[in-house]
């Protein structure tokens, strides 16, 4: 049977060097339960470490966790990449891991914490994960189809690694499933970034989540779903106004 699921496809944990090191699988789940959200995506920078210990707490707690990646291109876009099986989630980040040099300096970045679903910190990860892969924005979006995941631009209305402030527009073969809008968008957006959206990027599906980097920020902004199941399948449909599937907010 449809339903509307509120969904926060956008959030950090701490293993994302820039996000706040309170950001544990379990604290996110359960702000995700205080907000009444349905599904939430955890899309950390160029690592999907954090997923799985955060999937096994949301089934706890009848909260669907999605797994992603925020990828960076070698054009320094942010792209969400997400998956409903883990298998070709970890095929996408060792992708991901190959083409991604450097290694992190906490003193400068932050610390990259890798979680269990107790909470206990079991590691931490030593890439650079905050930097950028050597891998082609088109690259990225056409690893993502092929491995049957879903490809979103991330906050398309920021001024910094965003597709419109990296190329200033969006190539016609990026096929993507849609476009992110940042909570704060209507106060982000320059006259050129509003111009690109009322114009250029017409046809495209919309969405917006909350990118969270700390726990007050989950669920800030969201996107409703109209769909039978938290899956990436039924997503896509609703982005696509398929067999009654369709995106509310």
């Amino acid at each position: 049977m449809l339903r509307a699921f509120k969904a926060d496809l956008h959030i950090h944990t701490s293993l994302s060097p820039c996000a706040d090191e309170e950001m544990f699988p379990g604290k996110i789940i359960e702000q995700a339960k205080m907000n009444n959200l349905d599904i939430i995506g955890i899309c950390d920078h160029n690592s999907s470490e954090n997923v799985v210990a955060t999937q096994k707490i949301g089934h706890k707690s009848n909260i669907a966790v999605i797994g992603g990646i925020e990828a960076t291109s070698q054009e320094e876009v942010h792209i969400l990449a997400l998956f409903d099986d883990l298998q070709e989630l970890l095929s996408f980040q060792e992708i991901v891991y190959d083409k991604l040099p450097g290694f992190n300096d906490e003193k400068v970045f932050g610390k990259q914490l890798i979680i269990n679903d107790n909470d206990e910190v079991t590691g931490y990860n030593c890439r650079l994960l905050i930097g950028a892969t050597s891998l082609s924005l088109q690259k990225i979006v056409e690893t993502i189809y092929l491995l049957g995941g879903l490809s979103i631009a991330s906050h398309i209305d920021r001024k910094s690694f965003s597709i419109i402030a990296q190329l200033g527009f969006i190539p016609e073969e990026l096929l993507f499933d849609a476009l992110e809008l940042s909570p704060n968008y209507q106060n982000q957006m320059s006259s050129f970034s509003e111009m690109m959206i009322n114009q250029e990027l017409y046809g495209f599906p919309l969405v917006t989540f909350s990118d969270a980097h700390f726990l007050r920020d989950i669920g800030k902004s969201l996107t409703i779903f109209f769909i039978e199941e938290a899956s990436i399948k039924e997503i896509k449909k609703a982005l696509s106004g398929k067999d009654g599937r369709k995106v509310i907010t």
